[in-house]
Order: structure tokens, then sequence, then C-alpha cells
């Protein structure tokens, strides 16, 4: 049964609030890849959905500033309070967030529209732009905002977004991360009677065959040694080598079955750690409803 299987193990290398490279262990590639696209498709966050457009003179039609609109990501640490139009909740029980923007040229200059621009909902003011600042308190240290449209003189753009919470796999503008990929963790062995019966030069060919640098010759002991697992990148090299030199078992390069290394990058509309965290909940609940849902094991006869 599922609950006398040993759990996967997850251990962080590297954390920050954008970024993370984890190793998962003790589980196969379906497992890892579940989890890579539970992050892309199935972490909720909290986009523009709707956007009500009362005047707009600006070079770019309706269609391509709502589009612009939806592609601005929006912090969302307060999404897991909220509820959604796909919920199982009534037609109307779920959060609308409401941005307003009121834009019109007065100079003589071309005048950005932007993120900052936007006033936001007072009843959510924690769902805003990643890097927002109100556009009357810019700072010189302030985080670049992003461009929506360019205006000329007498040009005015107002409008109102509805901002709600969804998932990627709705829409794209919910994905929670610029990326997340894994690899399986290498796997080198090297075949110590046949190295020792190459010279150093060959020795160090073999060493510099490829790029990755995986390998490394060590003068005093006089032996090839595996030194960056992790950066051999299945170019193939070293075999090739091997087989130049007439030994292709001088050296073994295998993926592990069951160890992976994971990377994710956020994009500020969450914490990355949140998105893995809730990654993982997702999916329990997943395996969970499944584990519900099968036929209890049949008992083989006379077992106790």
């Amino acid at each position: 049964m599922l609950s006398n299987r040993r759990l996967p193990d997850l251990k962080i290398r590297d954390l920050r609030d954008d970024y993370c490279e984890f190793e998962l262990s003790n589980t196969d590639v379906s497992m890892a890849n579940a989890l890579r696209r539970v992050m892309l498709v199935e972490v909720p966050t909290i986009a523009v959905d709707l956007v009500e457009i009362e005047q707009n003179t600006t070079v770019l039609n309706d269609e391509f500033i709502a589009h612009r609109l939806g592609l601005i990501p929006l912090v969302s640490t307060a999404v897991h309070h909220m509820k959604g139009p796909f919920d199982d909740i009534g037609e109307k029980d779920f959060t609308d967030v409401e941005l307003s923007l009121h834009v019109l040229c007065t100079s003589d200059d071309t005048q950005d529209v932007t993120s900052n621009d936007f006033i936001l909902d007072h009843q959510h003011p924690e769902v805003y732009p990643v890097g927002y600042s109100d556009s009357r308190m810019q700072s010189e240290d302030a985080e670049r905002p992003i461009l929506i449209v360019k205006m000329r003189k007498n040009q005015e753009l107002k409008l109102k977004a509805i901002a709600r919470k969804g998932i990627g796999k709705d829409h794209a503008k919910w994905i929670p991360v610029a990326t997340v990929t894994f690899q399986h963790k290498p796997q080198i062995s090297i075949n110590r009677a046949l190295m020792d019966t190459l010279d150093e030069k060959v020795k160090e060919a073999f060493v510099d065959a490829s790029p990755s640098h995986a390998l490394s010759y060590n003068s005093v002991t006089k032996q090839v040694e595996v030194t960056e697992t992790e950066a051999y990148m299945y170019d193939g090299e070293y075999e090739k080598m091997a087989q130049e030199l007439h030994h292709p078992d001088l050296i073994t390069i295998t993926q592990s079955d069951n160890e992976f290394i994971f990377r994710v990058e956020g994009t500020g509309v969450l914490s990355v750690e949140d998105v893995i965290i809730t990654a993982v909940d997702v999916l329990t609940a997943k395996l969970r409803n499944l584990q519900q849902a099968l036929p209890p094991p049949e008992q083989n006869e006379g077992e106790n």
C-alpha cells in the first residue's frame, strides 16, 4: 500500500525569494514531473481577468491593452484567502479586485503609462503590480515599472481592471513562475583498472574532452577524479573519447532513476517557497483523492 512506502526526500540547496534549487530523491520521474507541472499550472495566483475601457485614444487598440494588462504580474500573497470564479462556490461569491487607471498626456513630450499609474483597490491594498510604487511618491531606488503604452499630447487612457484568482491551467497569465526545470542527477563511474593503463598526457586529454569539466586530473595522485558530477551535461564527449582510445568501458555515465535536481525561478507574484509548498499540498491532495478512489487491494488467501 502507498502508506507503507518511504516518502520522497526534499533537500534545499539554495533558497531566495525569487529562486530555489533543491534535490528530490526516493521517488521516480513521474512524481518529479507531476510536481513540476503542478508548480506551473495549478498554484493559484491573481491576475487581471476583465478590463473595462472607458476612454482610449492611444495608438494601441482596446484588445491589445487588455492583453498587456492581463500579463502584468500582481503580488498574490492574499490569493490563499480569496475565491476564484473557477472554484466550487456560488455564482457570485468570488473575489474581485478593482484596479483603476486614468492618464491624460498634457505634455509635448512622449509620456509612458506604466503599472505605477494604477490606483489600487482600497479594500484589497495587498494586491498590486510587482515593483509597484505610487507614481506620486517615486524614489530613485524604485524598481522600474512595467510599460503599458506610450502617449503623445492630448491622448488619454481611462479604464478599470478586474483582477481575480486563477491557475495557469486556465490561462498562462496565472502561472506563478518564470521557469521550473528538473534534471536527473548524473552518476559517473570510472574504470580505475583501465584508467591506470593510460599515460599522463592521455589522462589530461580525456579530462579536457568535455567542456563541462565534470572530471579533473590530479597531478599528485596521477588519477582522474570526478569533481563536479552535476556539471556534466550529457554531451557524450567522455564516452566518445573512450571509444577513440578503444576502451569503451573506461567510463560509465548514467542518469539516476530516483534523484532529481529542481531549479525554480519566480516572477515576484509569490515567493518561490510559497509556490513549492502550495504545489506539494496540491499534489498530496491529488494523490490522497486517487488513493481513496482506488479499490482496496485484494488480500491473498491465508494472509494475516
